[in-house]
């Protein structure tokens, strides 16, 4: 929000992220997790981004990826079961798979 033109316009704003949860769902069975924990790794990864950290180097990378990893696991609060909506309905928030985790995934977005 802060480069360009009108950058001085965005006061505090960092930005936006935005997860498009049909290709997060996508991206979930391709790496074989829940679709809560992608988006959650894309969010971390997105607000990162919004800090300011960049993984264009082997170096950054690491240390981008092992930040993301970090904040998906403090994201992860103990599961008593499935969380509901008002109206009641699964949202599809189970507990984990076993062997399928966020922060032991090595991989960028897509």
């Amino acid at each position: 929000m802060h480069e360009g033109e009108f950058g001085e316009l965005a006061g505090h704003l960092l930005g936006d992220v935005i997860v498009s949860v049909p290709t997060a769902r996508k991206q979930a069975r391709s790496h074989k997790v829940l679709v809560l924990e992608e988006v959650t790794m894309l969010l971390a990864h997105g607000l990162l981004h919004l800090l300011g950290w960049d993984h264009d180097t082997d170096a950054k990378d690491r240390r981008m990826r092992a930040e993301t990893a970090r904040l998906c696991a403090a994201a992860q609060a103990p599961s008593s079961g499935p969380t509901r909506s008002k109206g009641g309905a699964d949202r599809g928030l189970s507990p984990k798979r076993s062997g399928a985790t966020t922060a032991g995934r090595r991989r960028k977005p897509q």
